[in-house]
């Protein structure tokens, strides 16, 4: 591996000196002194407690309690600097690097990580809002705005995976450092990457209107929000690249980041007092598809429509399962909510999975914490376990803890029961009150549970807390990219949880409800460069006012654009296709290359009916045509006149027009 993080931690700056405020730090655990054998130790005393002595196991318990306590109080400044030297341009290990941009890690060779992902961006800075709306500090605040600013430019920046005017450049998922684009080969699209970054900004577009600075977030924040939503909406029916960037298909992470966006794009639209008629049509329909992912084998088939032949337990699934957290709904089981049956059943499938192929987790009985890797079956780097799966298998626990203590009760079902078995062997399927006996060896064996798993990162991080991408199946050492950045985001995160740091609800409550009817509706959006990227000077909390984020939107206003859908019966032959090109920029500016294509999956030989859904701008009248686009690119017209539609003013939300071809 390349050098490690310790050659440079001794020059850093402590937090303070960094100008991060200390309460970022108020959620650690109080600090217990522990020596560092105690710490090599204390996964090792784990495996002894299947022996029936609650006293021992009790003691153990504890042992590894005071562990991950002085590992967490210890890890947290550490892992704060490390994530905030890699983006730039003030970065300590991001020179040269464009302001705002977030390098996956400074390595430059074996592996070189010298890129800046939109996906593992927007998960870094949806921790950093989280924190910042968690406790006000303008350090964070200045890393925010510069990353908006580098996102608003990025989306326009031509690339393999398309242009901007159709949307389809936003699905490129890595760039320069300098946000120029990358032209070598990769697993492109992955369409991750904008309903992620919709959902970062989101967060501190709502941290704008609770404090008084809702114009700001209109004029700069909601333009680059808007493009991602409309791509979101546009493409997510679509197959693209897996979280890991290596299988094409239908993703899990993919589906539910994209419910999660537009539902909470809706709700921001109606706060900043606006719409997103895409939003609401789409959302229940990417949340129907969501539930196909789920196996009868009892987990989740994190990759469909394609996969790579695996077996689909993939610790994607459980990385969804902590992203789309939300306390309010408690255990829904339609998000995939961490204490839900089928998210706690999938945890032990997809944990189960490593515990026969890593030697590092040789010996450890069901119920007791592993090396969490990627998928069993991964060949990167020999396959090994990540810092960041094992971290995540600890937080969808920590997730479920706040909720069973928030509601008082934990429910067990038929789905759930083996995982629940693995820690409390007489457990039953019942819901148990906060009163009972069961309730609490439930919290106390999960709590343990979770604690494992952050203890195994405590024994695989390096001594001056450096983590890297992975470390060696068999001998624990770190291998691949040193110091990830999303390695010290997962594990802030997974910190914060413990601590019973809730981050804000996303509205999951009013988007989780699955359609009787579903369909793989989509909508061609579109996309207009964001170009104010300067942000008002002293945008600070306001006095009395909360800077939790809520997330109640404000009456529903009357819609601004409406869903047109277009209907053309049009008989073609294999290989046609037809689109639908008009004057205004929506529809391409008469442009074919800029055309909407529309669907075929409704036509038959007796109904030949192509179809496509557009969202237009209430009561504008405009002039279109529908061509027919041959195997080898060429284009015939429809025959003159125009035609002409003018889209409805009365606040409907969904229109329809249908024709054939002429």
């Amino acid at each position: 591996m390349a050098a490690l993080f310790a050659n440079s931690l001794a020059l850093q700056p402590s937090a303070n000196e960094t100008g991060l405020s200390s309460s970022l730090f108020l959620y650690q655990p109080a600090m217990y002194a522990l020596s560092s054998l105690l710490l090599v130790g204390a996964c090792a005393v784990q495996a002894v407690l299947g022996r029936h002595d609650a006293v021992r196991a009790r003691r153990e318990a504890e042992i590894v309690k005071r562990s991950v306590d002085s590992f967490i109080q210890t890890e947290t400044p550490i892992a704060w600097n490390a994530l905030l030297c890699n983006i730039g341009t003030s970065g300590c290990a991001a020179s040269g690097a464009a302001s705002g941009a977030v390098v996956a890690s400074p390595s430059k060779s074996n592996p070189d990580y010298w890129f800046t992902w939109s996906r593992d961006s927007a998960l870094v800075f949806r921790g950093i809002v989280d924190a910042f709306t968690e406790s006000y500090d303008p350090k964070l605040q200045t890393q925010i705005q510069n990353y908006i600013a580098s996102q608003a430019k990025l989306q326009g920046v031509s690339n393999p995976s398309g242009s901007f005017s159709n949307g389809a450049g936003l699905g490129e998922p890595k760039f320069n450092v300098d946000l120029t684009q990358f032209t070598g080969a990769w697993g492109r699209p992955q369409r991750d990457g904008p309903p992620l970054r919709a959902i970062a900004l989101i967060g501190y577009a709502r941290w704008l209107i609770n404090n008084g600075y809702s114009s700001t977030a209109s004029s700069v924040v909601w333009p680059v929000i808007k493009n991602d939503l409309a791509y979101t909406a546009q493409y997510w029916n679509q197959t693209g690249f897996d979280l890991w960037e290596e299988v094409q298909g239908s993703s899990f992470f993919t589906i539910a980041s994209s419910h999660r966006a537009l539902v909470e794009g809706a709700a921001l639209a109606s706060q900043l007092g606006t719409t997103c008629a895409a939003c609401t049509t789409v959302a229940p329909q990417v949340l129907c598809f969501l539930q196909r992912f789920w196996s009868s084998s009892g987990y989740v088939v994190s990759n469909i429509n394609g996969g790579g032949g695996r077996s689909g337990k993939d610790v994607n699934s459980i990385i969804t399962s902590i992203h789309n957290f939300d306390t309010t709904v408690g255990c829904d089981v339609n998000t995939f909510q961490p204490c839900s049956d089928k998210a706690l059943a999938n945890h032990k499938a997809v944990t189960d999975s490593f515990r026969s192929v890593y030697g590092v987790n040789s010996g450890l009985a069901q119920g007791v914490a592993v090396a969490v890797g990627r998928y069993s079956e991964d060949v990167y780097y020999n396959g090994n376990p990540w810092y960041l799966a094992t971290l995540a298998a600890a937080e969808q626990l920590y997730d479920a803890l706040i909720v069973w203590k928030q509601q008082g009760s934990v429910t067990i079902t038929s789905t759930s029961l083996a995982f629940f078995k693995d820690l409390v062997p007489s457990a039953a399927v019942g819901t148990y009150s906060s009163t009972t006996s069961t309730y609490t060896s439930v919290i106390n064996a999960v709590q343990t549970y979770a604690d494992g798993y952050m203890n195994v990162v405590a024994n695989r991080a390096q001594s001056n807390g450096s983590m890297a991408e992975q470390f060696d199946r068999s001998n624990g050492q770190p291998v691949s990219a040193r110091d990830l950045t999303w390695s010290y985001s997962a594990f802030l995160t997974a910190a914060a949880r413990r601590a019973g740091v809730v981050p804000p609800s996303w509205s999951a409550s009013s988007g989780n409800t699955v359609p009787g009817s579903c369909s793989g509706l989509s909508v061609a959006g579109s996309y207009t460069s964001a170009t104010l990227t300067s942000f008002p000077a002293s945008q600070t909390p306001i006095s009395g006012t909360p800077t939790q984020t809520g997330t109640t939107p404000t009456p529903t206003v009357c819609a601004s654009e409406v869903i047109v859908t277009f209907n053309e019966l049009a008989t073609t032959t294999w290989g046609q296709n037809i689109k639908l090109v008009g004057n205004i920029a929506a529809l391409g500016n008469w442009n074919t290359a800029s055309a909407i294509e529309l669907s075929a999956s409704g036509y038959t030989s007796s109904n030949p009916l192509w179809t496509a859904s557009v969202v237009l701008p209430a009561g504008q009248t405009i002039q279109y045509k529908f061509i027919k686009v041959q195997p080898d690119g060429s284009v015939v017209w429809e025959s003159d006149p125009n035609r002409s539609y003018t889209v409805p003013s009365n606040c409907q939300t969904t229109a329809s027009t249908s024709s054939s071809w002429k």
